[in-house]
């Protein structure tokens, strides 16, 4: 989770987190004991609910057994390669609901991810055929878009810090911002050179479908543009006091705009839009409308979509894409869902600084409920609908994969296809070509050898 307060910090600034808690906690079965991986057969989910701390995982196992679907907690497997304090994955007894926690950051998804679906022994227990992958987390929310509480469905996630960085003392001074994309040569512009990972695109009818669970309704994805509703969604009077410092919004520059965060001020709601993945911790406007122009600028949208920021998206997308190409699971299943539990930039009326690590912002226990609330809502439905519906699959309509075409097709954004619109085969034969831009993010515009990592 890339914007969930250190645990030193929800000491210093949120009061319902006791001082004694110092470091993360360990999850583990009731008596601590989880049971050998042959005990249960295959087991073959209808929803893997993916957190990343022990408080995401948490609201699950508690509130679970509301819906009458059992306990996450009657089958627990220990499978090698899960992240040390979070080693069993948990199943209700029939095995139509599990639940993982991979840890926090980049790195710490992306290994745990890999050992939940491609790793040996997943394999042995698991079928995720059908599966669908329900990422539940709590994010930053950018305040042009949603609120503290608010809950998101993304289409698009975006490794928005995989960039050239300039410390922004050291920028041109007609630079907005110290990133630039690899291979340009001022900010704002898709990168020339790419890795994969920077824009990942989920099936947009089941993310659609999603976001009508969440809000209460049948979960047929009708509609268009962004959306919003507040129906079943916690909110709280601590919250509603911060959110309300955002009523006078001012622009980085100091310029006034009128409303620019209004919807910073308004109750919490089901929101569509995307999702920003930075191991960077960032607070404030300039970073903020960096990321946020980044997200504009690789997805090719018209207008502003970037309104949550984690540690966690991208990796845990990319694994599954691996995944799927490895016949694993199906990354067309893929559910993005972030609550937001605190602004990525502060109010007019403070510093980034104070915003981030003086004042409590009263949004964490509110966007953990709220994620079991939209959350709990969506398991409902694919388990109700499961034969009609969510069984044999929402196709998209959309290109959904990495800015390869790994998976086939072509991406609207990125170099398109390297794999000649085929998708990559397991041998490579399928590759064209044009992935690295030339020679790539060392190279200088003007000619010459590039320096950096």
């Amino acid at each position: 989770m890339r914007l969930r307060l250190s645990l030193v910090a929800i000491v210093l600034c949120l009061s319902h987190v006791s001082s004694a808690v110092a470091i993360p906690r360990h999850e583990s079965s009731p008596d601590d004991q989880a049971h050998p991986r042959q005990a249960y057969g295959k087991i073959a989910p209808k929803v893997m609910i993916i957190n990343m701390f022990y408080d995401e995982s948490k609201i699950w196992h508690d509130s679970l057994p509301v819906l009458g679907k059992g306990s996450l907690l009657e089958k627990n497997i220990t499978l090698g390669g899960l992240h040390p304090l979070h080693p069993h994955v948990h199943c209700t007894a029939s095995g139509a609901v599990c639940q993982a926690t991979l840890g926090e950051a980049e790195i710490n998804a992306a290994a745990s991810m890999a050992a939940l679906v491609l790793g040996a022994d997943a394999q042995a227990v698991f079928d995720y055929g059908r599966t669908y992958f329900l990422v539940s987390g709590i994010a930053g929310v950018n305040p042009k878009l949603g609120t503290l509480g608010s809950v998101a469905l993304a289409r698009f996630a975006v490794q928005a810090a995989l960039q050239y960085e300039l410390d922004a003392r050291d920028m041109p001074e007609n630079f907005s911002t110290g990133y630039l994309a690899y291979g340009t040569d001022a900010p704002g512009r898709p990168p020339t050179s790419f890795y994969g990972t920077e824009v990942m695109e989920v099936n947009e009818a089941l993310r659609d479908a999603a976001f009508s669970l969440a809000r209460g309704g049948s979960g047929s994805g009708s509609g268009s543009g962004g959306g919003s509703d507040y129906v079943g969604l916690a909110d709280d009077d601590n919250a509603a006091s911060y959110r309300a410092k955002y009523e006078l919004a001012t622009g980085p520059q100091g310029t006034h705009h009128a409303n620019v965060y209004a919807a910073a001020t308004a109750p919490p709601s089901v929101l569509r839009c995307d999702s920003v993945t930075s191991d960077n911790y960032y607070s404030g406007p300039l970073l903020s409308e960096a990321f946020e122009n980044t997200t504009q600028a690789w997805t090719g949208q018209a207008a502003v979509t970037y309104c949550m920021t984690a540690q966690e998206d991208s990796a845990v997308l990319q694994v599954l894409l691996r995944a799927h190409l490895a016949r694993r699971a199906d990354f067309g299943r893929a559910i993005v869902m972030r609550a937001g539990s605190n602004f990525d930039r502060p109010p007019p009326s403070m510093t980034p600084f104070e915003h981030l690590r003086l004042l409590g912002q009263n949004g964490y226990q509110l966007a953990l409920n709220n994620t079991w609330n939209a959350g709990s809502r969506i398991v409902a439905g694919i388990l109700s609908d499961w034969d009609g519906v969510y069984g044999p699959g929402i196709p998209p309509a959309n290109y959904v994969g990495d800015v390869f075409g790994s998976l086939g097709g072509t991406p609207t954004f990125g170099p398109g296809s390297v794999f000649g619109g085929r998708g990559a085969a397991a041998d490579g034969s399928t590759y064209v070509g044009g992935a690295e831009g030339g020679a790539g993010k060392r190279a200088l515009i003007g000619g010459g050898s590039g320096g950096g990592g």
